[in-house]
């Protein structure tokens, strides 16, 4: 995978206030996603496979209405994750994940794609780990799932609503940082304001790979290229699988970075 690895001992930190100040700019990457409706309708069309939709943090299912609805005018089944607010792993909410994803991949006889924004890609990958035989993919957007979980500049909004302490999680992000089983794609932005860019890289490994995008955290699910991106990852085949390549006027739009594997858990961020 091209790009440049990250070292582990460049502890990642959360995003300054700037970056926090152009998560404005969510409504203005709707309206360029609308805009660019006609280049979208040029895309491969989808072969009608499932996709499980996650939320992110303290966010409904209507949050992800556009995302649902440009996967459904690809041609692909988008389904709600229909647990009302993402207040966090509480007890019962992984379980009922599992369920759903269950329930959806009997209903259709295929496997289905999972897809998460935030907080809601580490249900995505969890569930992989859980029911590989049953998830074709999964797509995270913006999703913090390596480094220390106080990283970003919702932590303390996790901890309100999930009643969990980060400080306490040591184990927890151990395992949130092993990726599932199956082809596993990180879209995240460089420009984020809520989420380090850093925590949300893969490993290398032959089914991982990370796709940057110029993107706001608010609107990485509206945002046109995170969407081009997470298009073309539906449209391939769960035997064919390759990395996103950079390839023609992509280079211009899209980045990828890699990362060497973790020897050691990561230490707190720098204050």
């Amino acid at each position: 995978m091209p790009g440049h690895p990250v070292r582990d001992a460049d502890q990642p930190k959360a995003p300054n206030a700037l970056l926090m100040l152009l998560e404005g700019r969510a409504p203005w990457e709707l309206a360029a996603t609308l805009a660019a409706t006609p280049l979208f309708n040029r895309l491969p069309p989808g072969d009608g496979h499932p996709v499980l939709v996650f939320p992110g943090l303290s966010a409904p299912d209507v949050t992800t209405l556009p995302l649902r609805t440009f996967l459904r005018a690809r041609g692909y089944e988008p389904y709600e994750w229909e647990q009302g607010f993402n207040l966090g792993p509480r007890e019962g909410v992984l379980e009922r994940c599992r369920e759903r994803a269950s329930t959806i991949y009997q209903k259709h006889g295929e496997p289905v794609s999972l897809v998460g924004w935030s907080l809601g890609g580490v249900y995505a990958r969890e569930i992989a780990k859980e029911l590989p035989q049953q998830t074709r993919c999964v797509v995270t957007l913006g999703t913090p799932f390596s480094g220390h979980p106080r990283a970003n500049n919702a932590w303390r909004l996790y901890e309100m609503v999930s009643g969990h302490r980060l400080d306490e999680a040591d184990a927890l992000i151990d395992q949130v940082r092993k990726p599932p089983p199956v082809p596993t794609t990180s879209i995240y932005s460089r420009t984020d304001g809520v989420v380090s860019w850093r925590c949300s890289l893969n490993e290398d490994s032959p089914l991982t790979e990370n796709i940057g995008v110029h993107a706001s955290h608010l609107g990485l699910g509206m945002n046109p290229l995170a969407l081009y991106a997470l298009a073309d990852r539906l449209a391939q085949k769960p035997d064919e699988w390759k990395p996103f390549h950079l390839e023609g006027r992509r280079k211009w739009f899209f980045k990828t970075m890699s990362r060497a594997p973790v020897s050691a858990p990561l230490g707190k961020p720098a204050a």
